[in-house]
C-alpha cells in the first residue's frame, strides 16, 4: 500500500512540474506577447531561430548593398510613431539564413527594385552591438538627432514584397473603382472570398506596368471586381501607396513568379547553396553541411547527380572513374560572399544526403561529404556553400570575391 501511494505521489510530483513547465512565462518578447519586461530574441551563432520569434517590421526598400547583403528600409508610418519619427531609415543586415522573396519566389537583393514596399522580419542588434554602435555613439544617418523607433532591428529573416506577402496567406485585392481622370483605384483586401477591413485608395501613375495574361495590358485593362495582385512604393507618405505594378489574372502572376524562380535558380547554381558546418569529423575528413531554406528545394535534386570527373584533392577513396555524388565545399563569409571559389573549393564524395527537422531558417537537408583535405574554414558553425558535382565552379565577378579584400 505505502509502495502504491509511493508511486501515486511521483506521478503527481512529475504531473504538476510538467503543468508548471508548460505554464511557464515567455522568455523572450515577441509580436504577440508585447511584454516590455522581456527581452527581444536575439541570433546564437550556429543555431536556427525559434518560430515566431522575429519582430515585424514594413517599409519601403530605398537602399542595398546587395555584395554584402545589407538593406535600407524607410519604415512606413504607424500609430505608435511621434510625427517627428515618422520616414526615418532602419540599416540592417540579411542574417546567412535570412531569406528574400520576390514576385513569390526566392531572390537576392539585387532583383528588387529600389522603391519597392517590403515586409520584413527582423531580430535585436547583436549583443556587441553591430554596426549601430561604435565609440558609444550611433552610426546611424541622424534627422534631427533622431532615428527610427525600429533602429535596433537590425538583423533581417526574411524580406517579402507585397505581391509574396499577400499571395502566400492566399489573399487578393478586389477591385471596387477605378477613376483614370483621378488616377484612384480603390480595392479591398480579400481571403476566401470574404474582404479584410475598409477599401484603401491607391494612386495610379501613367508609369504603372499593367500585367495581363502572358504579356501588358494598360491602365484601361483594370475592370472593377478583378483580383488582382499589387506592388506599391510611396506606402504610407500620402494613403496606402502609388501602384509600380498591377497583376490583373492568375497567368500573369504565375508567369512573374516562374521569371524569378528561374533567376532565384541561376543565381544558386552560379554561387552554391548556402549552409553552415554542423559537425567535424576531421580523422575521416568528413563535413557535415545543413543547408539554409532560402533554396528553391526542386535544386536539391542535384545532389544526387554524378561526374566521374574528379573535384579538389585526389584521394584513394575519391578517384577518377569513382561514380558516387561528388560536390565542391567553398568557405563563405556571414553575407554569403565566397573568397575565390575556383582556386579555393575543396572537394569531395557525398556519403549521406539525409534530413533534419525543419527549422525557422533550415531547409531539412544535410549531407555529409568526404574531403581529401579540410580547410580551416571547414568548422562547426562556419558558413560555406556546396556545389553539386554537375555545377561548374566558375570565376564569380571581382566584386562578389572577398579574395584581395584582407
Amino acid at each position: 500500500m505505502q509502495r502504491h501511494a509511493a508511486i501515486l505521489l511521483i506521478a503527481c510530483l512529475l504531473l504538476a512540474k510538467g503543468l508548471a513547465h508548460a505554464g511557464d512565462p515567455p522568455k523572450f518578447r515577441t509580436d504577440d506577447n508585447a511584454d516590455r519586461n522581456l527581452p527581444w530574441y536575439r541570433p546564437v551563432a550556429g543555431e536556427f531561430p525559434p518560430a515566431n520569434s522575429a519582430h515585424y517590421i514594413s517599409g519601403e526598400l530605398i537602399g542595398i548593398d546587395h555584395i554584402e547583403r545589407g538593406l535600407v528600409l524607410r519604415v512606413d508610418r504607424d500609430d505608435s510613431q511621434n510625427a517627428g519619427y515618422f520616414d526615418l531609415p532602419l540599416h540592417a543586415s540579411m542574417l546567412p539564413y535570412g531569406s528574400i522573396y520576390y514576385h513569390g519566389a526566392p531572390a537576392a537583393l539585387k532583383d528588387i527594385p529600389l522603391g519597392t514596399h517590403m515586409h520584413g522580419w527582423f531580430y535585436d542588434r547583436p549583443d556587441d552591438a553591430g554596426r549601430l554602435w561604435k565609440d558609444g555613439r550611433r552610426t546611424d544617418v541622424l534627422f534631427n538627432q533622431r532615428v527610427s523607433n525600429e533602429a535596433d532591428f537590425t538583423q533581417c529573416f526574411r524580406l517579402e514584397d507585397d505581391f509574396t506577402y499577400y499571395a502566400s496567406r492566399q489573399q487578393a485585392w478586389k477591385i471596387d473603382t477605378v477613376d483614370l481622370a483621378a488616377m484612384k483605384l480603390t480595392a479591398t483586401l480579400q481571403h476566401d472570398g470574404k474582404p479584410i477591413g475598409k477599401a484603401s485608395a491607391f494612386d495610379l501613375r501613367d508609369s504603372t506596368i499593367v500585367f495581363e495574361g502572358n504579356g501588358f495590358g494598360t491602365l484601361k485593362s483594370i475592370k472593377p471586381g478583378q483580383m488582382v495582385q499589387l506592388n506599391v512604393t510611396w506606402a504610407t507618405l500620402y494613403g496606402p501607396g502609388r501602384v509600380v505594378q498591377i497583376w490583373l489574372d492568375e497567368q500573369s502572376r504565375s508567369l512573374a513568379t516562374a521569371h524569378q524562380l528561374a533567376r532565384h535558380r541561376d543565381h544558386i547554381r552560379e554561387r552554391g547553396y548556402p549552409g553552415w558546418v554542423a559537425a567535424v569529423d576531421d580523422e575521416k575528413r568528413v563535413v557535415t553541411i545543413t543547408f539554409f531554406d532560402s533554396i528553391d528545394p526542386d535544386l536539391f535534386k542535384d545532389l544526387t547527380s554524378t561526374n566521374p570527373e574528379p573535384l579538389g584533392w585526389p584521394t584513394s577513396e575519391y578517384d577518377k572513374g569513382n561514380l558516387s555524388p561528388k560536390g565542391n565545399i567553398v568557405v563563405a563569409r556571414e553575407s554569403l560572399m565566397t573568397y575565390e571559389p575556383v582556386n579555393d573549393r575543396k572537394g569531395g564524395n557525398i556519403l549521406r544526403i539525409g534530413e533534419v527537422p525543419v527549422r525557422p531558417g533550415c531547409s531539412g537537408v544535410q549531407i555529409d561529404v568526404q574531403c581529401g583535405i579540410l580547410l580551416e574554414g571547414f568548422r562547426p558553425g562556419k558558413i560555406v556553400r556546396f556545389y553539386p558535382a554537375t555545377w561548374p565552379v566558375i570565376a564569380l565577378p571581382k566584386e562578389e570575391s572577398f579574395y584581395g579584400r584582407e
